[in-house]
């Protein structure tokens, strides 16, 4: 396969070692910084210029489009899609697990577990949204926020009403959520593949925080998941529509809820951890499912 690979740094963990499992496999690999691609959208022959020159046809194009960079990533894949070239995952599918609210609500459409969320741009009634998610403390959250970024845990009703108000001041969007006290700072990351879920691992928070990011300096180690959380994780990226993706999940008292679902899941840490080649699996999965113009979402979606 001639493989695509569109990332801004080709040193990045998750890059490198994508490229390696490629072409231990034999396939060509060319990683392309996506905010250096442009492109010609005409009826007939769309393509995808990069640093002067027009780009050759590729088989798979693999999306590793940062958060920062999301509408215009999802522009270049999409043109990608256009000229038949099939993707790990697809331009809708990212941009739907993106925006944090539709995620959500498409999670709950489909009955899958999550915490308790109330939404809003300018509530009449404060006090009514922190009510309506069972009360302090609670997890608010800017919908535009990564890795943990934008995520504050109010443990009284008096600083829930103060970070809202101040984050509604700023004409932000925020999300608030119960607190889930029982997953005591702690998250499972699974990595789902195709339908299956092929590596997982607990990330747990420093002492004193409650982001459990490894960015932020939690630490993470192995876990063996169970088959409902198995299921949750593999119906959570079905829904989003991704093939390959990170499903962060709680454990609660009333069954494992859904936190996150990141379509552009980190290799390093799941790697390091089970010591799993999960990049090869995801070549290996390409090998076996990739298509020229095969694409899911179609037309307007």
């Amino acid at each position: 396969m001639k493989i695509a690979i569109l990332s801004r740094n080709r040193q990045l963990y998750s890059t490198r070692r994508l490229i390696e499992a490629a072409e231990a496999r034999g396939h060509e690999v060319r990683v392309l910084d996506v905010l250096r691609c442009y492109m010609n959208i005409t009826s007939h022959r769309p393509s995808i210029h990069y640093r002067g020159e027009e780009l050759e046809t590729f088989d798979v194009v693999i999306p590793r489009i940062g958060a920062s960079v999301t509408f215009y990533g999802t522009s270049v894949l999409r043109q990608f899609e256009m000229m038949g070239t099939f993707p790990l995952n697809e331009s809708v599918a990212i941009a739907r697990s993106r925006d944090k609210l539709r995620a959500l609500q498409l999670l709950s459409r489909r009955g899958i577990g999550l915490p308790v969320t109330g939404f809003a741009n300018k509530p009449d009634d404060i006090q009514d949204l922190i009510k309506m998610v069972g009360g302090a403390p609670l997890v608010i959250k800017l919908l535009q926020g990564t890795q943990g970024i934008g995520v504050v845990l109010a443990e009284t009703r008096k600083a829930a009403e103060s970070v809202i108000e101040s984050f509604l001041g700023l004409n932000a969007s925020v999300l608030v959520q119960e607190y889930i006290k029982e997953a005591g700072g702690a998250d499972i990351r699974c990595f789902v593949i195709g339908d299956r879920v092929v590596a997982s691992m607990k990330r747990q928070a420093r002492e004193g925080e409650f982001r459990s990011n490894i960015h932020r300096g939690g630490s993470a180690s192995l876990i063996k998941i169970t088959p409902e959380e198995r299921s949750t994780a593999v119906r959570a990226a079905q829904t989003m529509g991704l093939n390959v993706c990170g499903v962060d999940i709680l454990r609660s008292n009333h069954g494992p809820v859904v936190m996150e679902v990141n379509s552009s899941p980190g290799l390093e840490g799941i790697e390091t951890v089970t010591s799993k080649d999960v990049s090869g699996q995801i070549i290996t999965w390409l090998e076996k499912h990739h298509k020229y113009g095969k694409t899911r979402t179609k037309g307007t979606g």
